[in-house]
């Protein structure tokens, strides 16, 4: 018998006794709170923001207010190819590196810890999320979901080549606690919160 082996059998003849029963899992999503109102909470807590609106129309008017609209912009989503590019999807991933804003669609949300989930589909390249200074996203409201128990149910079956739950803007931190906004990632994520 070889030395592994050895130790893995004294290990399996030494194991503990079962001292409690395992946790039910069966109340996890059934938490009870005002979905849209917690998403809110948790997305400005995190340091994004978040725009309800109704019409695409509205997120062209916040964006010409509220972003340099001389600099790039690059979308995913048709609807808004007045104020951002809708051409760059074959380019060199290192030609987005000057990308003032990005936006793009979500599949859906998750109201207690205000993830964003998006794959291939949405993003047009992967880089498109982590490679400018501001993102924003367009989420329907009803397309919120309580909680991450209920977001993996509903990935579960779903078939993607990329997938990410995006959060907030980009943060890290030093060991004394300095904290740095884009560091990974955008410096700042608006969600437009759609009707």
């Amino acid at each position: 018998m070889s030395s592994r082996t050895t130790i893995l059998e004294k290990i399996k003849q030494n194991q503990p006794a079962a001292t409690s029963e395992l946790p039910d899992l069966g109340t996890l999503g059934l938490e009870s709170f005002e979905i849209l109102d917690k998403y809110k909470a948790v997305l400005q807590g995190i340091g994004g923001d978040f725009v309800e609106v109704s019409t695409y129309e509205a997120i062209i008017s916040f964006v010409k207010k509220n972003y340099a609209t001389e600099k790039r912009m690059i979308t995913t989503i048709p609807e808004l190819a007045e104020i951002a590019a809708t051409d760059w999807f074959n380019d060199d991933p290192h030609t987005l590196e000057n990308v003032e804003l990005t936006l793009i669609k979500a599949h859906f949300g998750v109201a207690e810890n205000s993830a964003l989930w998006v794959t291939d589909d949405l993003l047009g390249q992967r880089v498109s999320t982590f490679i400018p200074q501001y993102l924003a996203i367009v989420v329907h409201k009803k397309d919120i979901v309580a909680t991450m128990h209920q977001a993996y149910d509903r990935i579960g079956n779903q078939e993607y080549g990329f997938g990410t739950f995006i959060a907030g803007p980009s943060k890290t931190a030093d060991i004394e606690q300095s904290l740095v906004l884009g560091a990974h990632g955008a410096r700042g994520l608006t969600v437009f919160l759609m009707d």
